[in-house]
């Protein structure tokens, strides 16, 4: 494997996909390579695809991958057998002999004659004998696993916890593209104004219609627009900013945000203030300085503290009732971010999910003293696991009985007619991001 980042798009997409392999984030490792290689915008939407739809698609591209190799291969030689398989399969407008020389090309700059000459093999295989029928695989889960990428254990869960129906539902939502979805920061605009602001710029977007001050973004490129830039705007998913939408926060409330950062719910809260305060924890010092940047760039700072604490430890910052309301957005397996995140379905397992409800209940136990009688406590997750959601909330419950749960509420009534008092948002519903969010209420 070579060290050399070359100025191709597969040669980009290669990179990144190891890297990512070895435990790099997705996004992160694109937009350094980028920096590094100059690629026209073209090039890089092309290894962008590459990237995102490797790892949304890796367990059908084994799958596929399989009969045609029966060898222990190399790392990146196998991830470069994917990207190729990725691009016959779902690339529709590149043909399949520019990917297959490029791809031998890249296997004779990264490898040696040999390799070249195993990867050109397997390729025209591949071009000859075709891909194996999905639909021809026998048993239902691995079936579903298989055609979704989605490792085995969790399909299981999704169809005990939601049905059959639902499950597939939820797996052909979740290799869809992600969208783009941004806040208006009524702090210092309106939407009208940005609306207006963003015909100018030919920027194209839609109305959300689950959160009130969102836009989707339909054509254009928002982070270099001015209102980016001038902290007018900030990109949030739509089913991340009803968390706050839910919370009702007033003017004058002072508002605990437990688990903060990078701060985009902090200053969500904090828009909505004139007078009160938010105070926002983190355990690591670089993390709070990142919320204090956010606050700094949406104008909000003068309502934000930001403290470098963990959560559980809370008893030594603040006395007991010093809240009128608490967002605890916990850390959780982030099962909801499949579509966005495609690289974290393979990294997860049970057994994090269950260790993170051990979490998720010491961090309830310890802000519940801190909030008033009568004020709430907003406990909301970026998974869609029930262990983590409903199990972390009944047993909370079970251990304070000085709370009760109460039916989360949104601006726009999302999903009111549900029968359950908390809100569960699967990434089916309206095409943004799984999210869970309920509504505890001190009674005593």
């Amino acid at each position: 494997m070579t060290n050399k980042i070359q100025s191709t798009a597969r040669a980009v997409a290669l990179t990144a996909l190891e890297r990512i392999r070895q435990g790099a984030y997705s996004n992160i490792e694109l937009d350094q390579l980028f920096q590094r290689a100059s690629l026209k915008d073209s090039d890089r939407r092309l290894a962008t695809n590459i990237v995102y739809g490797v790892l949304q698609h890796r367990l059908t591209l084994e799958y596929w991958l399989h009969p045609f190799v029966h060898r222990q291969l190399d790392s990146w030689v196998e991830t470069l057998l994917w990207m190729s398989i990725y691009q016959y399969h779902y690339l529709d407008r590149i043909p399949d002999w520019a990917v297959t020389n490029e791809s031998i090309e890249l296997a004779k700059q990264w490898g040696n004659p040999g390799t070249r000459k195993f990867v050109t093999g397997v390729l025209h295989a591949i071009l000859r004998q075709g891909l194996a029928d999905l639909d021809k695989i026998a048993d239902p889960n691995q079936r579903l696993a298989t055609q979704a990428s989605v490792p085995e254990w969790l399909v299981k869960i999704f169809i005990a916890q939601y049905g059959m129906q639902a499950t597939e539902d939820l797996l052909t939502a979740i290799n869809q593209p992600a969208h783009v979805a941004i806040r208006i920061n009524q702090a210092v605009t309106t939407l009208e104004k940005v609306k207006a602001a963003l015909d100018e710029e030919g920027i194209e977007y839609r109305p959300s219609v689950i959160a009130p001050d969102a836009l989707v973004i339909t054509r254009g490129t928002i982070l270099s627009s001015n209102l980016f830039v001038q902290g007018a705007i900030t990109i949030q998913d739509e089913s991340a900013m009803l968390a706050v939408d839910s919370m009702q926060v007033q003017p004058g409330d002072r508002v605990l945000d437990a688990c903060a950062a990078p701060g985009g719910k902090t200053v969500q809260i904090a828009a909505q203030l004139r007078g009160g305060q938010v105070d926002a924890l983190d355990i690591h010092q670089h993390k709070t300085r990142l919320i204090e940047k956010n606050a700094h760039r949406l104008h909000v700072a003068d309502r934000v503290v930001a403290h470098t604490l963990d959560a559980r430890q809370v008893d030594t910052k603040f006395a007991d009732e010093s809240f009128d309301k608490i967002l605890v957005d916990a850390p959780c397996s982030g099962i909801g971010l499949l579509r966005r995140k495609p690289e974290i379905r393979y990294s997860k397992r049970l057994k994090d999910s269950e260790q993170l409800h051990q979490i998720q209940l010491a961090i309830l136990a310890a802000v519940a003293p801190k909030v008033k009688k009568g004020g709430i406590i907003t406990y909301s997750t970026c998974t869609i696991l029930r262990q983590e959601n409903e199990g972390t909330i009944q047993a909370f419950l079970a251990d304070h009985p000085d709370f009760e749960l109460v039916k989360t509420l949104t601006t726009r009534h999302v999903k009111d007619d549900r029968t359950t008092a908390t809100l569960t948002i699967l990434p089916s519903d309206f095409g943004s991001d799984g999210f869970f969010i309920s509504t505890l209420k001190r009674i005593k």
